[in-house]
This record gives C-alpha cells, sequence and structure tokens, in this order.
C-alpha cells in the first residue's frame, strides 16, 4: 500500500517485535477500554462518516484539552485540507485494531456491502427505466432512491466530495495533468421543486489532491451561493461553458472536461485540421456514448480552440445546436467536453468516447478510417442468406466455365449475371463481399515499387455517388438556365460538339434509338439518361460545374485518406497522376474546391481523361505511359471499374482494385487476380 499523499491513504506499520502468525504465536493482546468503546463495523451499521466521526471526537478532545489550558487559537475549525491526507491519524487506529478496509474482513465489507464512489443515491444503470438491455440505443440512464437525509448542507457536503473524487479520478486516467479539466455537478431543479445548484471545481489546483473544501457553489445564473472554504481561489475559466451546456441540454446535470491525449489526437485525424466533425461507426463501444448503436454513424463535433477557454462558448453553442444527438464536443488541440444525464452517465459516456478515440487513432496508423462503413466483419441474417446464393451462383459458373473451357470474362460483373455498364457515375450499390481478403495480398507500394501513382477519381479518391447523386443533378437542375445565358455562339459551338458525340455512338445504341431533338436541352438530358461519357457532353458540364464551385453551391468530396496520401507522396517524390473519364477541367475543379480546400498543387497538372482514350482500352495506357515520360511496367493504376483494371494490366502497369463503400461489386476472377486496397495509405510504406 503506497503512503504517497495523492493516495490519500495512511500506512499504519506493526510494531518491530509484533509476532508472526504461526501455530506458535502467542494470543491476540486484549484491547484497552478506549478501544472497546469504539463502535464495531458491521454491514449494518457502517457508514462513511465513521472517519469524519473519529476524526472530529479527536478534535473534540483535543479543543477541550487546549480550553483547559487557555490556549485560544486552539479550538478554531481545522483548516481546510488538514486530516488523514497530511497525516493526522485519529489515536484510536492502533495496529491491534481490525482496520476497515485493509484486512480480509474489511475488504470483505466494503466489497459486499459498500460503493466505492462518493454518492447520494443508492445505485445506477446506463439502461434507462422505459429501456431493457436488449435495446441497441440507450439514451437516458436511471438511478436508485436517494440516500439523502434531506438536508441542503449534507447534500453539498457529498457533491463536493463527489467532485473531488471525481478529478482524483480523471488525473490518474491522465485526463486531469497539469490543473487541467475539471467537473460540474448540478443537481436539484423543477424535477424536485426547488432551484438548481451548480457545483464546480476550481481552477489551477491540483486534481489529485481537491477536496470538498475547494469546491464552488453556484446557482443558474452563475452567482456564488456558497464559495470554497479555501481561500484564494478562483473558478474555472471553463464555468461559462458548463452553463452553456446546462442552458442548451435540459436534461444535463454533469459536464467533464478533459485534457485526454487520445481526444487532442482524435481532432488531429484530418491533417488540414479544417474537419467540423469527427465519423465514427461500427465500433462496439459507440453504444456507451448515448444515442447511437454499434452500427450508426458517431458523429463529433470539433470546434477550433482559443487562448482562453470561456471565448469558446459560442462555438460551443452552435456545435450542441448542430449535433444535437452527440453528448460531447471536441476541441482541437486541446480536448473534449462530455455530459450527461447523471453523474454517472456522463463518466461512463467520456470513458467511451475516450476509447472510440483511441482507435480511431489507432486505425489511422493502420491504413484504415474509422468513418467508413465496413462492408464485412458485421453479420446480418440477409447478408448470410445472400452469401449463400452468391456461393451457389459461383459453384454454377464454375461448372459452366469447366464444361465450355472458356476462359474468363474481363468485364465487370454485376447482380443478375448482367453485365456493368461501361460508364462512370453510377449510383452506390451494395459491394460488401469485396472487403473479404483476397486472394492477391502483393499490394504494391509507394516508393518501393514504384514513383509514379495514376489513380481513378470515382471511387478512388472520391465517393462514386458524389457525381451521380451531386454534380449530376446540378447539371440537369440548371441546365435550361445556363443555357438561356449562354451567347449565340456559344451555343453554336457547344450544339456541335453535342451533335458530334450523337455521331460517334453505335446506331444500336439506345440513345439513337430515342432519336432526341437537335436542342442542346435534349441531347445532354439523352446522353446523361443513358450515362453516357462523351467529349462535348463533358465540356458542358465543366463549364456548369465551374459556375457551381464558384458559388459555393458545389463542394468537391475526397475521402479522408486521400491528402494524407498525397503529403506521403511529395514528401517521397512520387508523382500523383489523375486519369478520370471527367474532363480535366472537370478534375481540376473537384479537386481546388474540396471539403479540405485546394489540392491541385499535389498533382503538377498531371491530368488526363478521354481525349487519351477509352478507359477500357490498353493503348489509353501507353499513351499515358508515353506522355509521362516513363514505361507501363512503372506506373501504379489503382481504380474500382474491373474493366479499366484489366486494360491498365493489359498495357503492362501494375493494377490495384479501389473497394469503397458503394462502389459496384467485383467478380470472383477479379478479387483472385487483383490486390485490393479500401484506403489509398494502404499503398505507402518505407523504401527499405
Amino acid at each position: 500500500m503506497s503512503s504517497s499523499t495523492s493516495d490519500k491513504r495512511v500506512t499504519i506499520s506493526a510494531p518491530a517485535n509484533a509476532p508472526t502468525r504461526s501455530s506458535k504465536a502467542p494470543p491476540r493482546r486484549s484491547m484497552g477500554p478506549r478501544q472497546q468503546s469504539l463502535p464495531h463495523f458491521t454491514p449494518d451499521n457502517y457508514s462513511s462518516d465513521e472517519d469524519d466521526k473519529f476524526f472530529h471526537e479527536g478534535d473534540k478532545h483535543a479543543s477541550l484539552g487546549a480550553t483547559k489550558n487557555g490556549d485560544a487559537a486552539a479550538t478554531a475549525e481545522p483548516k481546510p485540507g488538514s486530516g488523514w491526507t497530511n497525516g493526522q491519524v485519529p489515536p484510536q487506529f492502533t495496529p491491534t485494531m481490525t482496520l476497515h478496509p485493509y484486512t480480509r474482513s474489511g475488504r470483505l465489507m466494503l466489497y459486499s456491502h459498500h460503493r466505492r464512489w462518493i454518492n447520494f443515491q443508492s445505485s445506477w444503470s446506463r439502461i434507462g427505466k422505459d429501456s431493457t438491455e436488449l435495446d441497441a440505443v440507450h439514451k437516458e440512464s436511471s438511478s436508485g432512491a436517494s440516500i439523502m437525509t434531506g438536508c441542503l448542507i449534507e447534500e453539498a457536503k457529498t457533491v463536493k466530495a463527489l467532485v473531488s473524487q471525481l478529478c482524483e479520478c480523471f488525473y490518474k486516467a491522465g485526463w486531469a495533468t497539469g490543473t487541467g479539466g475539471g467537473v460540474s455537478i448540478r443537481v436539484g431543479g423543477p424535477a424536485e421543486n426547488r432551484p438548481y445548484r451548480v457545483f464546480v471545481a476550481p481552477s489551477g489546483v491540483q486534481k489529485e489532491d481537491m477536496v470538498g473544501d475547494d469546491v464552488f457553489e453556484l446557482d443558474m445564473d452563475g452567482q456564488v451561493v456558497a464559495p470554497p472554504k479555501t481561500p484564494m481561489l478562483r473558478q474555472s475559466a471553463c464555468t461559462p461553458l458548463w452553463y452553456v451546456v446546462y442552458n442548451r441540454v435540459p436534461s444535463a446535470m454533469c459536464v467533464i472536461h478533459t485534457h485526454s491525449m487520445n481526444a487532442q489526437l482524435a481532432t488531429l485525424l484530418d491533417p488540414t485540421e479544417k474537419s467540423e466533425a469527427l465519423r465514427i461507426t461500427h465500433l462496439e463501444m459507440i453504444k456507451g456514448v448515448g444515442n447511437h448503436s454499434y452500427d450508426s454513424v458517431l458523429e463529433v463535433p470539433i470546434i477550433d480552440n482559443r487562448p482562453s477557454e470561456d471565448l469558446l462558448a459560442e462555438q460551443l453553442d452552435a456545435a450542441i445546436l448542430k449535433y444535437p444527438k452527440c453528448n460531447a464536443v471536441l476541441v482541437r488541440r486541446h480536448g473534449i467536453y462530455a455530459w450527461g444525464d447523471s453523474w454517472e452517465q456522463a463518466k461512463a459516456q467520456c470513458e467511451s468516447f475516450d476509447y472510440l478515440f483511441e482507435t480511431a487513432v489507432k486505425m489511422k496508423g493502420m491504413g484504415l478510417d474509422c468513418g467508413v462503413v465496413p462492408v464485412s466483419g458485421t453479420y446480418h441474417v440477409e447478408k448470410k442468406k445472400k452469401k449463400l446464393e452468391e456461393e451457389k451462383k459461383k459453384e454454377d459458373v464454375e461448372m459452366n466455365d469447366a464444361s465450355s473451357n472458356s476462359p474468363p470474362a474481363k468485364r465487370q460483373k454485376m447482380e443478375g449475371g448482367g453485365v456493368a455498364p461501361a460508364f462512370n457515375g453510377s449510383s452506390a450499390t451494395n459491394n460488401e463481399a469485396d472487403l473479404v481478403c483476397s486472394d492477391k495480398t502483393d499490394i504494391p507500394i509507394v516508393p518501393r515499387d514504384s514513383k509514379v501513382l495514376l489513380l481513378d477519381i470515382e471511387g478512388t479518391t472520391t465517393s462514386i455517388s458524389f457525381v451521380k447523386d451531386v454534380l449530376f443533378p446540378f447539371v440537369l437542375k440548371n441546365l435550361e438556365a445556363y443555357v438561356d445565358k449562354m451567347t449565340d455562339e456559344d451555343k453554336k459551338t457547344t450544339l456541335a460538339e453535342l451533335i458530334a458525340d450523337l455521331d460517334a455512338l453505335d446506331e444500336n445504341h439506345a440513345v439513337k434509338k430515342m432519336n432526341p431533338q437537335h436542342t442542346i436541352v435534349d441531347i445532354v438530358k439523352a446522353l446523361m439518361g443513358s450515362d453516357v461519357k462523351a467529349t462535348g457532353l463533358k465540356s458542358l458540364q465543366g463549364k456548369m460545374w465551374k459556375s457551381g464551385y464558384a458559388s459555393g453551391e458545389l463542394v468537391g468530396h475526397i475521402y479522408s485518406d486521400f491528402l494524407p496520401m498525397l503529403d506521403w507522396c511529395k514528401a517521397n517524390d512520387v508523382k500523383v497522376c489523375i486519369y478520370s473519364s471527367g474532363s480535366i477541367g472537370a478534375q481540376k475543379l473537384l479537386f481546388k474546391h474540396t471539403e479540405k480546400g485546394d489540392i491541385t498543387e499535389y498533382f503538377g497538372g498531371r491530368h488526363f481523361d478521354t481525349t487519351s482514350g477509352s478507359k477500357k482500352e490498353a493503348a489509353s495506357y501507353q499513351t499515358i505511359a508515353s506522355a509521362l515520360g516513363v514505361k507501363p511496367e512503372e506506373i501504379i493504376f489503382v481504380s474500382d471499374l474491373e474493366a479499366e483494371i484489366y486494360a491498365a494490366r493489359d498495357a503492362g502497369m501494375r493494377a490495384v482494385v479501389s473497394v469503397r463503400p458503394g462502389n459496384a461489386p467485383l467478380s470472383v476472377e477479379t478479387k483472385k487476380d487483383f490486390p485490393i486496397v479500401r484506403s489509398l495509405l494502404q499503398l505507402c510504406g518505407n523504401s527499405n
């Protein structure tokens, strides 16, 4: 047992001549009259006030003796912080006594009947009274009966002691070092037909050595109801923030602020430090933060730090309003504020958040994104049935291939046996089976295996649904208004380009059969309705997107691992190039107006589109290699579409499949023949 003051315990040693425990040990000496007069500890009569009783009895005797001796100063109240912590051990506790809880019987008594936390209620559970243990989401906690006598003075003493106990706990967890962090608890309120009282930890004190006499008691207007007994203390700079939470979240009865290292690092997972929220999903401990289940997408808001904490009040209030389901707010390069409907819930949720932040940081180190929904590793009944159906189809395909002796098709297979259309801009689909580990595990890395990286956009750097669900609808929505504002010369040029796109289509193409009117609006709608990727159409779309980005209506999406990968490549002299069916102008617009800012500098103008040839033709990749001045085998190409992967491999490039949530499902052959990455950071490694 430690004797340090931070543990707030006392080491009591037996006399040097005390007998050891053996069969020949003499019988224990009987207790004296004073010792026999002390109450015996039993589960029925022990309370947390026993130590105070002994201490104050000692004070009483000391005071009486001092008065007889005429020492008036000795009659004063004990100074704050005096007691066991400072070595003042009551004389009643001698080595011959059975001390609680330092003996076996004492520990048995403690862990059988007495909780370790100072409290004002008999019990607590994370599961609310209207919930069950089987509910996926828990919002409210539940508490047992009050153990207070109804005396407000006794309640205040209990809460103040609890605040100091929590601060000590958080110090030991590494959350409140250097006097940082703090706790606020409020009691009362309309539910108890009395005003709220708010108890707050002071500023600038060592949290591991706090006592109840250090705690401020305030009302809901922030006025001091009872100052701490310890002199010269100041309220925490967090005090205005406690009130932001209490006023914005009526159910909140406790707010915790920590300087946890995990919380601080979690705010830096975005190297641009512009993200307004940290996304986490499919982790078991998400259940512990309230309002979310295992498979929910938890968004923890992040606000920027300020020189002093009181300046954060407005940002904190806005974050709570924008993310009402989250019971915490991160402060960048600082820490976290978390709250709950009881001090127990606030503590449990704060612990759960910290666990999730540590997991997120470690996942990032593994090249995994904590905000991406995994497509394997989570059991679903429907998924199991689907897997069995896919295995049966696979067996049928293998039997047919064996009978026909025909090689596997190098085209993207879709559910239902059809062939995927050879174009981008498709909707997100269910590709859960693709995140099962592939047979090909030899993922090439840069700069060890290559100094040139050629990347597709949709499904690789950017969500596949961004084009389909954001960019394309923007064009169709604003097409007529945009055309009306064009000059006659621009209309003439654009129409000629679109007619050329039509003429280039096969006679049996669906658009040809539609025979659209030769107007800009009709041709664009026909081509986009069939997801045709043509040069004239791309040029017009690019011009419209430019206006959307300029107005701020459009913001380009990129995956969170893309920018760190670009930083790695830049630091290791790896050239990153883009090859997309979108026009070069559209590519630059997207990367100039991303949610992370302008990232076009990373590409050095190395952009390629369909003017270099179809992405499904090997010759196109050979053309790009020549333009870059390298051999095809010196290039790593990454895409989500099988037709492109096969074409790049046929040209001699090292092809890698990108698997992102919503990408088109992969064929069995592709998963066997190509390495698969779920994050672009998997391509980064040292040169040894």
